[in-house]
């Protein structure tokens, strides 16, 4: 028999279904525990229940959703959106989600998306001004680049798709400050407690400088703070990066380079071939400070130099930034220690329009004069005055005389005064002031003096000035001054018949003598700690903005001719001085080394008098 039968039968496993028996059913699912996501159930829903009835866990749940979910555009506009609809009901309590909200990461959206945040972050800021911290911070903190992304800030410049980016930040941070007013100090304290660590990538401190300068731009208000605390951070940089490391790193790649051209030294040339730019730093803060200056100056020279057609207002803006720039330098730069590179920035300032080296030098000057400021301003003062005359090559002459003029003044009235008290302490530590001021006179007269006697006017000039008086008074400052800026300063006056100080000199080194023979031990030496602000500047990218304003010393053709001097470049810290080459006008200063001169013919060589300031034999 088959086993397919030929009855019809019914095969379904399925049982009949009635409609009781569905109505049943329904009930029981609707019965049954079911869970609805935080998605499904919304933010003003969890809000509502949580002000209603004082139940916290849907907040809970929707802040931790916010946290983990990743959200797609949609989400995001919709969320977004509905939170504006219940800003003001977002008191403190609801502070993790608020913080939640802020901490989108809304680069990645869409432009509606974006939109939908810049509003509700708007709208929550001005409702509840308890958010304004958390919102300036998540905005604060998007300026910072990751240590990864070193490639999308070449020199400190954002690339295009970061640049958009930022873009977007500062426009809310814009609308923000116009809205909340109060948010100004918030700003201010934020970019402070944010700024990185001197010891982080060089592209991120840039990168962070990038926008503190952005902000700047369009918001002069915070001009003098962020300027100021942007001048404090470079200090720290500078500090960090002291001059011997940087040379010293410079000279292992000289050599590098040197030994890469002795192999190809049978190599023809390629005269066509443009030059090579300037090579980064390889000292790592020392290449990020490089970098930082270079951003400065150029927002320096946007800010303080007028164009052919601007207005009378814009050129009264620009004065009052580099007033604000001077009152700047007095706060935090002139009371600095041991920095090589940051004070720059007031000289390339000075630069850009005669007026601005009128008024810093004037300031200064005040404050020489001035006796209720304390003797260590007054002392770096005279110190800028000196090394700004110096080495400014857009500095006139006249100029130049006029402070030799007001600086003898000074000098001869305090000699004058002290006459009626022959028995005034004459210690370095009572007459600082007076000590630098003759110093810096004696350094500019030896440093500019191709320039102060070039002609017969010129020399007349300089007698008038009683150098001689200066020189041989009973405060004897050529005993306390650098011994290579007395042995300079002796040089050229003895050329031009101005001063006859090589007996001072001598006086001076046999006093020095018998001092370190009589106690068989060398004794601290009593010698004016004295820096040059304003000596070589070793950074290769930043140095486009120097290099043409600055000028590099050049012996006087008859001390050249006298002496046959080599010339070379010479820089020194507060209290040091050290050799380096093209600029060569104080030696080495030798303080230290002066106990390992246990001869007398050593000892000479230090103080040798010659015509020519800046040789060494």
């Amino acid at each position: 028999m088959s086993i397919y039968s030929s009855k019809t039968t019914n095969t379904s496993i399925l049982k009949p279904f009635s409609s009781a028996d569905r109505e049943r059913v329904k009930a029981a699912a609707l019965n049954k525990v079911r869970f609805i996501t935080p998605k499904e159930k919304g933010i003003v829903e969890s809000v509502r229940v949580a002000l209603e009835e004082n139940n916290f866990h849907l907040i809970q749940e929707f802040t931790h959703f916010l946290r983990e979910a990743d959200l797609c555009d949609d989400e995001v506009v919709h969320i977004m959106k509905d939170a504006r609809k219940i800003v003001h009901s977002l008191t403190p309590d609801f502070a993790n989600l608020v913080e939640a909200l802020l901490s989108v990461n809304w680069k990645k959206y869409s432009p509606a998306a974006i939109q939908a945040y810049t509003e509700f972050s708007i709208d929550v800021m001005i409702a509840h001004n308890s958010y304004i911290q958390i919102g300036i911070t998540k905005l604060i903190l998007n300026w910072i680049p990751s240590d990864q992304e070193s490639a999308e800030w070449l020199d400190g410049c954002p690339s295009e798709r970061v640049k958009a980016e930022l873009e977007t930040v500062h426009n809310l941070l814009n609308r923000i400050l116009t809205a909340v007013p109060m948010a100004f100090d918030v700003v201010i304290d934020t970019i402070a407690a944010k700024f990185p660590y001197f010891k982080k990538p060089a592209h991120v401190t840039a990168g962070y400088l990038h926008n503190v300068l952005w902000l700047m731009d369009y918001k002069p208000v915070f001009e003098e703070l962020l300027l100021q605390l942007v001048l404090q951070k470079l200090l720290i940089l500078d500090v960090n990066a002291p001059r011997d490391e940087i040379e010293a790193l410079k000279e292992e790649t000289d050599d590098e380079d040197d030994k890469m051209e002795d192999e190809a030294i049978f190599q023809m040339d390629d005269v066509s071939a443009p030059p090579k730019p300037p090579q980064a730093l390889e000292h790592p803060i020392g290449q990020m400070l490089d970098i930082c200056l270079m951003k400065l100056f150029k927002f320096v020279d946007d800010k303080c130099r007028p164009q052919p057609d601007c207005s009378d207002d814009q050129r009264i803006a620009k004065s009052r930034f580099f007033k604000t720039l001077v009152h700047i330098f007095d706060e935090v730069l002139l009371p600095s220690h041991n920095t090589h590179h940051v004070q720059f920035v007031i000289f390339y300032a000075c630069s850009i329009r005669p007026a601005y080296a009128e008024i810093f030098l004037t300031s200064l000057w005040q404050k020489v004069q001035n006796p209720n400021v304390s003797s260590i301003i007054r002392h770096a003062a005279v110190s800028y005055i000196a090394s700004f005359l110096a080495r400014a090559k857009f500095v006139p002459l006249s100029t130049i005389t006029y402070y030799l003029k007001e600086l003898s003044n000074w000098a001869n009235n305090y000699i004058n005064d002290s006459d009626e008290f022959s028995s005034k302490n004459s210690s370095l530590k009572a007459n600082m002031v007076f000590f630098s001021v003759c110093q810096a006179m004696f350094y500019l007269i030896a440093f500019r003096a191709r320039d102060l006697t070039i002609n017969h006017k010129n020399l007349t000039l300089l007698n008038t000035l009683q150098l001689s008086r200066l020189a041989m008074c009973h405060f004897n400052p050529l005993r306390y001054c650098l011994p290579p800026v007395a042995t300079a300063f002796a040089g050229v006056t003895r050329t031009h018949q101005l001063a006859y100080c090589h007996t001072v000199l001598e006086r001076n080194a046999r006093r020095k003598l018998a001092t370190i023979y009589g106690h068989d031990k060398l004794m601290p030496e009593e010698t004016l700690e004295t820096f040059f602000p304003f000596d070589p500047y070793i950074l290769p990218l930043s140095n486009k903005y120097i290099e043409p304003n600055y000028l590099v010393y050049r012996v006087h053709e008859m001390e050249e001719s006298a002496d046959n001097v080599a010339i070379e470049t010479v820089r020194r810290k507060r209290g040091d001085s050290e050799m380096i080459e093209d600029d060569d006008f104080i030696l080495a200063d030798k303080r230290q080394k002066i106990s390992e001169l246990s001869k007398s013919q050593q000892f000479d060589k230090q103080f040798y008098y010659g015509a020519s300031p800046g040789f060494n034999q």
